[in-house]
């Protein structure tokens, strides 16, 4: 069974971020796309739109002095959904590290990720490493 072309441009995408190609990753979004964060920290909340997604993800990197890294563990898809669930590692200047497993639930609009929700796995160290 072939993997499905969703499950594949995800895995190009998280080589995007991994190379902090963050434009190239962005044109896997929908313009008005809106990715969650859980949590109370730094990082939670909705960004809407290219504008803000993408000031979003390289801020993960401002924030670890470019220690921040994704490692893409496995991903499915269909026409409409895509669950990516990926390792994430960094540091923060002050010696807080991160190291967890994290999901990404997508909804799928007319071929692009329209809707994004972030979902660590291990809710407390993910709000401990980034407030």
């Amino acid at each position: 069974m072939s993997e499905h072309p969703h499950a594949a441009a995800a895995r190009r995408g998280f080589e995007d971020f991994r190379r902090g190609d963050v434009s190239a990753l962005l044109a896997l979004f929908a313009p008005d796309a809106v990715w969650h964060v859980p949590g109370e920290n730094a990082m939670s909340g909705s960004y809407r739109g290219l504008e803000e997604i993408g000031p979003f993800l390289r801020r993960t990197r401002e924030l670890t002095d470019g220690t921040y890294q994704v490692e893409l563990l496995w991903a499915v898809a269909d026409d409409e959904r895509l669950v990516a669930v990926y390792r994430a590692q960094g540091e923060r200047p002050d010696g807080r590290t991160l190291d967890i497993e994290q999901a990404l639930l997508i909804r799928i609009e007319d071929g692009r990720w329209g809707e994004i929700r972030a979902q660590p796995l291990d809710q407390a160290a993910f709000d401990r490493f980034w407030t």
